[in-house]
């Protein structure tokens, strides 16, 4: 039930963001008391304190987001990718390897599924829903239908999915998910222009709302690509151009900030830059970002990993836990935690064990790094291989 002391929008918050859209426009027929003229206060919705206590069940002290929701298509470039065929009895097989690693829930509190994982079920039979429960890892579901060309733009995209989102999610919401995500992308290369920027955080912000009216804790995911060769600086001033704007329309569609969880990049040079920037660096420039952009009522920063290597994405996450922050900082990566495991697996029977603590390892590194304790030292060479992908698609 909704907590009654909970508002999603108050007079303080209107102008902090600074929307005029929120006063009495001239012409208007609506009028609001004269006691309150600024803004009307929204009350939270029928699932807020659910929604609350889930997203911070996911924002626990050394636990991240294990990423599994890869498309049909991309799961089976990753099979091809150790001489798989993509039938989904293959699919099944490696996620159930995934989902089943005994003590997976020491270092992992929520894993993103692809629709047909969250309906399926182990070889033996228990819904992979079950699995997660029984480890205390919270069921998420990716409810975005993917990337499509913006008209209008400068070669950039949108992420479609808004039609027949609300009746999607409370599907996914009986079949046990209690998350969701939905990934947009902006890119350096291509401006980005103001209406790809608009574009994702209006995308962003319907999306979040039909989330938490549904019981879902929606993550917010404008993914700036690391494609192209600027400077961290340049970096820097896209992330919080678009974050500003994120938040803007999150707010103009009553969004509880307390119930969201954040899927930002790190704020790093490009890919092509010609220099490489260090942990200390990636850390200084993201969190000033976050601090000039995040209100400290969102519970968590889920970081995407967005091809760094598996090495490299522990490595800037251990640098920004270093002090307090306002947030759970903290990792939801896909590649990062899965490249080696894959690779260990190679589509065995008999490798599941050890791609099974090859898991552990990615996770039970990433989660020292959220409680700022790790050491790279022992890390194999395959760990500190890249896995950028320029014009990365999924």
């Amino acid at each position: 039930m909704a907590s009654s002391s909970l508002v999603k929008l108050n007079a303080l918050s209107s102008s902090w963001i600074g929307q005029q859209s929120f006063n009495q426009r001239p012409g208007s027929s609506c009028r609001l008391p004269s006691s309150n003229r600024r803004v009307s206060v929204v009350r939270a919705g029928s699932y807020t304190d659910e929604l609350v206590k889930t997203a911070k069940t996911i924002a626990s002290p050394g636990r991240g987001i294990l990423a599994i929701d890869e498309s049909n298509a991309t799961a089976g470039k990753r099979l091809a990718s150790i001489g798989l065929d993509n039938t989904e009895a293959n699919r099944q097989a490696y996620r159930q390897l995934l989902l089943t690693t005994p003590g997976l829930g020491d270092y992992i509190s929520g894993s993103i599924l692809f629709e047909e994982t969250l309906y399926q079920s182990t070889t033996d039979g228990k819904k992979f829903v079950d699995v997660l429960r029984d480890q205390n890892i919270v069921p998420g579901i990716k409810v975005d239908k993917g990337l499509v060309p913006l008209p209008g733009s400068n070669d950039e995209s949108w992420c479609q999915g808004l039609d027949g989102l609300a009746s999607r999610s409370a599907e996914y919401y009986k079949q046990g998910a209690r998350f969701a995500k939905w990934r947009t992308v902006v890119s350096i290369p291509c401006g980005p222009s103001a209406l790809a920027v608009k574009e994702a955080a209006w995308g962003l912000a319907r999306y979040a709302a039909i989330s938490q009216d549904n019981g879902l804790v929606p993550i917010v995911e404008p993914e700036i690509l690391l494609d192209g060769d600027h400077p961290i600086e340049r970096t820097l001033e896209v992330a919080e151009r678009v974050w500003a704007e994120v938040f803007y329309y999150l707010a103009e569609n009553n969004v509880v900030f307390e119930g969201i969880l954040l899927k930002p990049s790190m704020v790093t040079p490009g890919a092509e830059h010609k220099e490489k920037a260090s942990p200390d660096t990636i850390a200084k420039y993201t969190l000033t970002m976050l601090k000039r952009r995040v209100p400290p009522a969102v519970p968590g920063i889920m970081f995407l990993s967005g091809g760094q290597s598996e090495v490299e994405a522990t490595l800037n996450l251990h640098a920004m836990n270093q002090s307090p922050n306002p947030w759970h900082v903290s990792f939801s990566y896909a590649r990062a935690l899965q490249n080696t495991v894959l690779k260990t697996w190679q589509g065995r029977p008999e490798n599941v064990d050890a791609a099974q603590k090859a898991l552990l390892i990615r996770a039970k590194a990433n989660s020292l790094a959220q409680l700022g304790k790790y050491s790279a030292e022992g890390e194999s060479e395959e760990a500190k291989k890249g896995m950028f992908v320029k014009g990365y698609t999924y």
